[in-house]
């Protein structure tokens, strides 16, 4: 019986296979190397002694809790704007931290104007912004797998941690499967493998990262990464910027992002007419739910469509993704 073409469209987005080894030299050596990017930043959060407080985004992860809550640090939610930056100003007393995400890996020149305003006591959140500079004397924290087919890994940077020697290091036996199946198999048959992976990575104590992950970011072609997401964003942008409803920072303000921000307009299905499509994207985030008088954020988290520029694809691929939305 011949395949429809919807049986042989190519998937495109969604959890990564294993990674194709390379050449290269790993961005984060320098960096604490963990088993997943929350437990990153509550190494960083151990490292702190004086804390009393902590900002964040209402704008962000659910998972960023649970360190925060693990170590019974009282916090507190702050609005950002539709630049995807800090609206207005968050005036910090004494013990008091703040958490800034790098949003979508594109906020890198942002950033920079937090650490002349906060210094010592901002957190940067690059879980979205693998590829961003490390900035001296300021606390960060990366995850690995939102870029690179790999189980599990995060990376803190802080100047005085725990030692190290507290952590047992991490086995990513049990959490391989998703990674193989989706290589030979494709996304749909390991979906409910990653989604199982994705729950396994809960509440885990903070670990070093595993032999098996940090062999494999030792040996990716980064360059290749880098150049191949930048040229598929700067496609999508200018063919969708005329209708982007958000608004985003010129590109030689940030070295790699992680996808492409679509805010759609109110009306359209687009985010289910992609899926229908085998065009998979996320939505992020989906714990952010009306509270309060963040209604920007909902807002943002119901329209902004992060379409998948990463390694795997290329220029047709992004053809097909303008397409459809076009549709």
């Amino acid at each position: 019986m011949a395949q429809s073409a919807s049986e042989v469209m190519k998937a495109i987005g969604g959890y990564f296979e294993i990674e194709n080894e390379g050449v290269g030299i790993f961005p984060h050596k320098a960096g604490i190397l963990l088993n997943t990017g929350r437990n990153a930043l509550e190494y960083i959060l151990l490292s702190i002694f004086d804390i009393r407080r902590i900002y964040l985004p209402y704008y962000t992860c659910s998972v960023v809790l649970e360190p925060i809550k693990r170590l019974g640090i009282p916090f507190a939610y702050y609005h950002i704007n539709g630049n995807l930056e800090i609206d207005g100003q968050v005036m910090l007393k004494e013990g008091e931290y703040i958490i800034a995400n790098n949003y979508y890996g594109i906020k890198d020149a942002y950033i920079e104007t937090l650490v002349e305003r906060y210094g010592d006591r901002l957190i940067v959140d690059c879980a979205q912004a693998f590829f961003a500079p490390i900035i001296s004397g300021i606390k960060m924290f990366y995850s690995t797998r939102k870029f690179i087919g790999v189980p599990d890994g995060g990376v803190a940077y802080c100047d005085k941690g725990t030692n190290l020697f507290h952590f047992e290091q991490d086995d990513s036996i049990d959490r391989l499967d998703h990674l193989y199946i989706r290589k030979e198999q494709g996304a749909e048959a390991g979906f409910k493998l990653y989604q199982a992976n994705e729950k396994k990575l809960d509440n885990q104590n903070v670990c070093l990262m595993s032999t098996f992950t940090s062999d494999i970011l030792e040996r990716i072609d980064y360059t290749s990464i880098v150049t191949r997401r930048r040229e598929n964003y700067l496609y999508l942008h200018k063919v969708l910027k005329g209708i982007n409803h958000l608004s985003l920072p010129k590109m030689d303000t940030f070295c790699c992002p992680m996808v492409y921000p679509y805010m759609s307009s109110i009306d359209k299905n687009i985010r289910q007419k992609l899926i229908d499509n085998k065009v998979y994207v996320a939505r992020y985030w989906s714990n952010v739910q009306p509270y309060r008088d963040f209604y920007r954020e909902v807002d943002m988290a119901n329209r902004i469509i992060p379409l998948p520029i990463d390694q795997r694809y290329g220029i047709d691929d992004m053809d097909r993704i303008v397409k459809i939305i076009a549709r």
